[in-house]
């Protein structure tokens, strides 16, 4: 008898939204059968921001580095200056001081501030420094402008108004293009450590955690001092892990001693 001819094994069918072929289809599963439930539509944010999110996970090769800095000194300053400027009605925040600290990172180590075109890099001239923020509907980030032309005054002023317009609804796409690099910052919140997605097209992002105070040993004892934790996370594909090691070594110096900033 002839052999018979086989064919070829069928591949199965790519899962609904937008997945790669190959990939078994999302499963189907009626919820209701195991207990009540209740369907809630995602908010326009977050359909909007998850579709981003996606895309930036699936494309970018993202690597994660963690390190820890010395907010100590920097904590007691930021604290001296709202007492000072109290009257004023602007509030320092840490994250002020972490934008320029961004900036001059970027100053030192500029294939961060780039981004991919093709076989190319595009090497930025400016420092938009974006910064998520949190609202009723979903994260959204509104980008400092010219972050290096303004003092830490400035940025907290601006920021405080970027961060009410976000809750209130009123971002339009001008305070959120053009971004260098971003900064993710969950806050007093909690937690340790993260891998923050990178909001393409830029190609790295600055994530940060709750200060706690750790004993840090000083050359002769053990000394309480206050640990802000970092995750730099970073596009393989234009970033190095040396460089990326240096880059969050270097914004940590920053931090522990803000003096270096000047430099």
């Amino acid at each position: 008898m002839p052999a018979q001819r086989r064919s070829p094994p069928q591949r199965p069918p790519a899962a609904a939204g937008g997945a790669f072929p190959g990939l078994l289809p999302w499963p189907q599963v009626d919820f209701a059968k195991f207990g009540p439930v209740e369907r809630k539509d995602l908010s326009r944010i977050k359909k909007i921001s998850g579709a981003n999110l996606h895309r930036n996970w699936v494309v970018i090769p993202h690597v994660t580095n963690h390190d820890d800095a010395d907010i100590t000194d920097l904590e007691a300053f930021r604290v001296q200056l709202n007492k000072e400027n109290e009257k004023s009605g602007i509030k320092v925040t840490m994250l002020a001081f972490m934008i320029k600290a961004a900036v001059a990172a970027l100053k030192k180590f500029p294939e961060f501030n780039a981004s991919a075109d093709g076989d190319a890099l595009v090497l930025k001239n400016y420092f938009h420094i974006g910064f998520a923020a949190d609202t009723p509907n979903g994260l959204v980030v509104p980008v400092i402008k010219d972050a290096d032309r303004k003092g830490i005054f400035d940025i907290s002023q601006e920021m405080s108004a970027l961060a009410k317009k976000a809750r209130d609804g009123k971002l339009g796409p001008a305070d959120m293009s053009g971004g260098c690099f971003s900064i993710s910052s969950l806050g007093g919140i909690g937690g340790r450590y993260f891998t923050p997605i990178i909001n393409a097209p830029e190609v790295a992002i600055m994530g940060v955690c709750r200060s706690t105070i750790e004993p840090r040993w000083d050359g002769k004892q053990f000394a309480p001092r206050l640990i802000l934790p970092l995750s730099l996370s970073w596009d393989h594909r234009v970033i190095d892990g040396a460089a990326a090691a240096r880059f969050n070594v270097y914004f940590a110096s920053l931090l522990a001693d803000f003096r270096r900033i000047a430099l």
